[in-house]
């Protein structure tokens, strides 16, 4: 009986490239484009509010849509709405890089968030039912890994292709997309909640569509417009929307959002863990790339440069670290990861004019690269293990969802908090003092992720529920602190789904 693809195989390794490369793209985009900006506004004639939109649009039809593409997965196959989402994606991308005015390239940008929100939550659910289950951590903590490699790449990758021409910031998703659609078509089996057989629950997904859009426009707009008037109503909409929204989770046959997976405390806590360390990691990578270009005077391309120390750890170690968490309990990896990540975060709040890469940055940079490898496999792994098997697409959803308004709220609220406004960001005095207290507060949110994990009782990251998460403990080890033991729950003998395919746990 085959029980999963082993990641050691070629099948498992182009397994895991495929969701790598396309969840990859998506997180990419969020931060290639930031570096091509000032080019994009003088060939296109760009106003500065079309430059934000033009970043702003993708984030906005993302976060809006994600939880939607992790349940459609769920429902119609996870393979095949990823496959959609990537294909989505590219030509969007193409449309983007050829875009003749900022009015076409916002409209584009929407679409390519669309895209991203069918693929993201597919690329780590897919990973989930899929991977054998002895292979499944390290699986999710490499694809991790890879993933948030593809983030820190973004301004680095950005510099070099802005050499030639900015379209190929766009351009670029082409080929990787036609590597992902092939090694996924090859490699990963069809899966699917085989349970959710009743309607689809449309009301439920319009309303969880109208407020993450609502509260997104609102967050982007705010720091601008202020309390305007749509502003308001926005942000008004966006509270009336999620109530209603949990209201009809509550009571829908077929809910879309199983209101059963948040009666978990590991789901719960780790989903409040994921805010907090997102919203740091978020206003870090806003803040450091401006005060090295502005107040150091170093060029996009350097700046880039200056993460790869980041960007190495978490490529050559990011799939071991969940291997590590199997072992010493996954409690350790997310309180150290986060604690040393909130220490290099505090060196580079010093970093200031004058500075020397080698004695200034690159301390804080190493230390924050690794508490990043250490944090987010396991993170990863454990929100996953926490949820049931057969709904890992929206539970990839939620935490994506999660993790993307963590970075809009602290983007949006810390240039406020930290006394930063209108062009100020150019005068290299008052950035880095508005620097230094964001940084100092982006330190303060990774404590609070490490607070937020010394207190969960998290599950084996080997043995996802398979019932509702609600479900009572069977069997604890005795002799271990109350604090320290892993809920292990009543699993049913599930049926092999035929040659190849992974356990049906249930679905």
């Amino acid at each position: 009986m085959d029980d999963g693809v082993r990641l050691s195989s070629p099948r498992g390794r182009a397994l895991l490239t495929a969701t790598a490369l396309g969840s990859g793209m998506a997180f990419l985009d969020g931060t290639v484009v930031n570096v091509a900006l000032p080019t994009i506004g003088r060939e296109l004639d760009a106003t500065l509010a079309q430059l934000q939109w033009t970043v702003n649009a993708y984030t906005l039809t993302l976060a809006a849509l994600i939880l939607l593409g992790g349940s459609l997965g769920d429902r119609l196959g996870r393979r095949r709405i990823f496959t959609v989402g990537v294909v989505w994606f590219t030509v969007a991308s193409v449309l983007c890089a050829l875009a003749p005015t900022a009015e076409i390239l916002i409209a584009a940008r929407a679409l390519q968030g669309i895209g991203g929100a069918l693929l993201t939550p597919g690329a780590l659910a897919i990973l989930q039912t899929t991977m054998h289950q002895e292979d499944r951590a390290r699986a999710i903590g490499a694809w991790a890994g890879l993933t948030g490699v593809s983030g820190v790449l973004g301004p680095l990758l950005g510099g070099w292709l802005l050499e030639y021409d900015w379209r190929w910031v766009f351009g670029i998703n082409v080929p990787l997309a036609a590597l992902t659609v092939w090694l996924i078509t090859a490699s990963a089996p069809e899966s699917k909640d085989e349970a959710a057989t009743g309607r689809f629950d449309a009301a439920g997904a319009a309303l969880g569509a109208v407020a993450l859009g609502a509260s997104t426009y609102a967050l982007i707009s705010w720091p601008d417009a202020g309390a305007s008037a749509l502003n308001v109503t926005m942000a008004v909409l966006s509270v009336l929307a999620a109530v209603a929204f949990i209201y009809r989770e509550k009571l829908a046959e077929h809910p879309m959002v199983p209101l059963s997976l948040f009666s978990d405390s590991t789901f719960t806590g780790i989903n409040i863990m994921t805010f907090a360390v997102y919203a740091g990691l978020s206003g870090v990578m806003f803040f450091l790339v401006m005060q090295l270009q502005v107040s150091l005077g170093w060029s996009p391309l350097e700046a880039g440069i200056a993460t790869i120390p980041t960007t190495l750890l978490m490529l050559l170690f990011s799939g071991r670290s969940a291997e590590l968490a199997k072992r010493f309990g996954v409690r350790p990896p997310l309180v150290i990861g986060s604690a040393c990540g909130a220490v290099g975060v505090a060196l580079l709040a010093a970093v200031d004019d004058g500075d020397s890469y080698l004695v200034d940055v690159l301390p804080g940079v190493t230390l924050l690269g690794i508490g990043l490898t250490t944090l987010v496999p396991t993170l990863t792994a454990t929100v996953m293990a926490a949820a049931p098997q057969h709904l890992a697409g929206i539970a990839s959803g939620v935490n994506n969802g999660v993790s993307r308004a963590a970075g809009l709220i602290a983007v949006a609220a810390l240039p406020a908090v930290a006394g930063l406004s209108g062009e100020a960001y150019a005068d290299p005095d008052q950035l880095t003092d508005a620097y230094q207290i964001a940084m100092l507060a982006c330190a303060g949110l990774l404590v609070l992720g490490a607070l937020s994990a010394a207190a969960l009782r998290p599950h084996a990251l080997t043995e996802p529920p398979t019932t509702p998460p609600a479900g009572e403990p069977v069997g604890v080890p005795s002799g271990e602190p109350a604090g320290e033991r892993e809920l292990v729950h009543e699993a049913r003998p599930a049926p092999c789904s035929g040659p190849g395919m992974p356990p049906s746990y249930g679905r």
